[in-house]
């Protein structure tokens, strides 16, 4: 039979798409749903050991011991089902070679996530996330920042500061010192922020930065 030409081709499925529908992310995003995760990691020895001199360099920083601690407690708690969807749908980069000089990066798809920076002896850290989230009436208005709401996330309030990137609805969040680091991941209302924006963008299709992701610091976001 031939094909009917009147009939709307379907859309190929993109993303966490091809693993969860929408419902199991709202309820993933909202904390109400544990998703079944993949049990084993599928892996490139070649791209593991292309990282292994820089994960060794890292681990001779100060910072180590919190950038790995900080790293598991990021992706257990800000990435669905992340060994189905390492290096394909996210990524984490190790000392990469950026103007920046970060000591880690998570991406995926085009976008940065999440970036840990060396600060003195200390850290500091960069969130993406989506302004509305951020606003005092929920709306992309700059001008409507909750700033207290910030300031309460963190231990001390000089440790949170906040800039707004290109792009529609992005907001990026600086947070310093370890301490307010992990008091900044454990805020109900923050990770669900986090969650939405990090969904957003690995439902936009695959990780361009796959060939930076760095196994061994991976190692230690999928150790929970």
């Amino acid at each position: 039979m031939a094909p009917d030409i009147s009939t709307t081709p379907r859309r190929s499925t993109t993303g966490l798409r091809k693993f969860l529908d929408p419902e199991q992310q709202r309820d993933w995003i909202e904390g109400e749903a544990d998703l079944i995760d993949a049990e084993e990691r599928l892996e490139s020895l070649e791209q593991r050991f292309k990282y292994v001199a820089r994960f060794q360099k890292l681990l001779r920083r100060p910072q180590a011991q919190d950038v790995l601690e900080i790293l598991g407690v990021y992706g257990q708690t800000c990435i669905p089902i992340p060994r189905k969807t390492e290096r394909h749908y996210w990524s984490v980069s190790c000392l990469p070679s950026t103007s920046d000089k970060p000591l880690v990066r998570v991406n995926a798809s085009w976008m940065e996530f999440f970036t840990l920076y060396a600060d003195g002896e200390g850290l500091r850290a960069r969130f993406l996330v989506h302004l509305s989230h951020f606003t005092t009436d929920h709306s992309p208005a700059q001008g409507d920042v909750d700033e207290a709401f910030l300031e309460h996330c963190v231990t001390t309030p000089e440790d949170v500061g906040y800039f707004f990137p290109r792009g529609e609805n992005i907001f990026g969040i600086n947070v310093r010192g370890s301490a307010s680091i992990r008091k900044f991941l454990a805020e109900r209302r923050i990770l669900r922020a986090i969650r939405t924006f990090n969904v957003t963008h690995m439902n936009r299709g695959r990780n361009a930065y796959q060939a930076s992701h760095c196994y061994s610091l991976a190692d230690t976001m999928l150790a929970g």
